[in-house]
């Protein structure tokens, strides 16, 4: 893994977590809509839980497994904090951890930073040259 598939992980880590988190929205609004239906006829005994339930136990499984990741997210950030602060230049630091930490998006970077895009790359590469993975 070089330094940029490192430093990308807390990325993917936070997209992946976010979708989960939509998930649950998702099966939270299927959950709220379901409707029991009204029979006169008997229920089979052998049937087990309704469907709502499994809707819910599927929802807190989820919710477990984002807690999971975000923990591993947390950690994942104290690491690659860890890692760019070895990194002796003040300026490459912020270029990484605004990329890296912050997911900015380079134009955002340039701004804040007052340089251009083309001097952020720059700075981009060097700060990665200095990244030990």
């Amino acid at each position: 893994m070089n330094a940029k598939e490192y430093l990308k992980q807390a990325f993917y880590l936070d997209k992946r977590i976010n979708s989960k988190l939509e998930q649950v929205e998702s099966l939270n609004a299927l959950a709220t809509k379901a409707t029991s239906t009204l029979s006169d006829m008997p229920k089979d005994p052998n049937r087990g839980t309704s469907k709502l339930e499994d809707t819910i136990v599927k929802i807190v499984d989820l919710q477990e497994e984002i807690n999971r990741d975000i923990d591993k997210l947390v950690d994942l950030k104290k690491e690659i904090v860890r890692t760019i602060k070895k990194i002796e230049d003040k300026e490459l630091q912020v270029v990484l951890e605004k990329r890296y930490l912050c997911f900015e998006s380079w134009e955002k970077i340039a701004v804040e930073m007052n340089y251009s895009i083309q001097h952020i790359f720059r700075l981009h590469s060097k700060a990665l040259k200095n990244i030990e993975v």
